[in-house]
């Protein structure tokens, strides 16, 4: 697929992941995840070029990124597994616990991520973009999916 890509993150050798879009530095992981495209989301203090969600703890800890989240109405979940209906979010960190990266979970249960300033790609678990320069997903969050409308059945069997 592409060795550049592969090089950097080994763990996709080997799986059927995708291009999705062109490099850009127009937007991060965390601005992708969050379904934004047009800015990079950072809790640098101001003054900063940066965004990042009002009221929101401009810190680089889980609990800010996770927080930011939570502002777009995301929840805690336990797992990455698809649950119909939902959007998972996938936050990332090394061992010392500081956030790297985010990456999103598609309708069809596989993941897309920006990687920094390279492509988007989607990738089918978010383990495969895991390693030295993110290290591990340590936190999920859910909201529902927009315009999602759970039936009486889909309710009880994906609380």
């Amino acid at each position: 697929m592409n060795e550049r890509m592969e090089r950097l993150f080994p763990a996709l050798r080997g799986v059927p992941y995708e291009i999705t879009s062109p490099a850009t530095p127009g937007y991060n992981c965390i601005a992708w995840a969050a379904g934004d495209d047009s800015r990079w989301w950072e809790p640098a203090e101001p003054p900063s070029s940066y965004y990042w969600p009002e009221g929101v703890s401009r810190r680089y800890t889980l609990e800010a990124y996770a927080e930011a989240f939570r502002h777009l109405g995301f929840e805690d979940c336990e797992n990455a597994r698809l649950e119909q209906g939902w959007e998972k979010v996938a936050i990332y960190a090394k061992e010392d616990g500081r956030p790297t990266h985010a990456a999103r979970q598609l309708a069809n249960g596989d993941w897309t991520s920006k990687l920094g300033g390279l492509e988007d790609i989607s990738h089918p678990e978010p383990d495969h973009v895991s390693g030295t320069a993110y290290g591990r997903p340590v936190l999920f969050l859910r909201r529902r999916r927009a315009g999602y409308t759970p039936t009486t059945n889909q309710e009880e069997t994906n609380p």
